[in-house]
């Protein structure tokens, strides 16, 4: 019962310790007095900002058993790439994360390679280019690129209105997942005028999601799209890639 009621007090928290923007830019929650709620099957759902859980109408307290770490909840999405946890992503960390939730040596290494360079300058404390190309943590937020679906915020806490109108503006063809042609359609509708980085970005991150989460129908799930927001998908996928890879053995 405490575990439960613990899990539910850290879900609703719009500030993440270890991401001090979330606190130097705070969002109010004293609209929920006075906006209508959004419900569903008798579940209150907020549309304040949650600061380190990823919730849903399904899921209104987040992944059940994900340790959030103090980290806002795009931070905990790159996190399972830091693979020394010193809060920094470097090419070849973000190569063996890759490799570890099911992709070959040339897709992990040409995304890696393309993810490090894209992200790493807007992550930096400093004003010099680094060589090596990392990934700083502390700062994913500022790395947050236009026409996306706006589900993380500018400080990169997580929207769950934004979320679910995903699956409102676009799952057409069932409620809770996305056809290849439905997920396009998103990435298309989501365009900024003229933000061609934002656009490829948003083109290659839902087409690796896609190549690594699909069923075998080919749709993309509200579920797995959900715990791709907090990164509980890439240790999901991980652990199932040891597994299969013990069977082989």
């Amino acid at each position: 019962m405490a575990t439960a009621v613990a899990e539910r007090n850290s879900s609703l928290v719009t500030e993440a310790p270890l991401s001090p923007v979330t606190m130097q830019r705070p969002v109010r929650t004293d609209l929920e007095t006075s906006i209508p709620k959004p419900c569903h099957k008798y579940i209150y759902i907020s549309d304040v900002a949650r600061g380190m859980s990823a919730p849903d109408m399904d899921h209104p307290n987040g992944t059940p058993g994900h340790q959030p770490n103090n980290l806002s909840v795009l931070q905990q999405h790159c996190a399972f790439f830091d693979q020394d946890d010193d809060g920094i992503v470097y090419p070849w960390e973000t190569y063996a994360g890759l490799r570890q939730i099911g992709f070959n040596m040339i897709a992990s290494a040409f995304m890696a390679i393309v993810l490090n360079i894209g992200l790493s300058y807007p992550t930096l404390p400093y004003w010099f280019p680094n060589p090596l190309f990392p990934i700083y943590i502390y700062n994913v937020h500022k790395a947050k690129h236009g026409s996306d679906t706006g589900t993380y915020d500018t400080e990169g806490r997580y929207l769950p209105m934004n979320f679910e109108n995903i699956f409102s503006k676009y799952a057409r063809t069932y409620p809770d997942k996305l056809t290849l042609k439905e997920l396009w359609s998103m990435t298309e509708g989501n365009k900024y005028a003229f933000d061609i980085f934002g656009w490829l970005a948003s083109k290659m991150e839902w087409g690796v999601l896609y190549v690594l989460a699909r069923d075998q129908d080919g749709l993309l799930s509200k579920e797995a799209i959900r715990r791709c927001y907090d990164g509980s998908l890439f240790e999901y996928c991980a652990k199932m890639q040891r597994g299969a890879e013990e069977k082989m053995k």
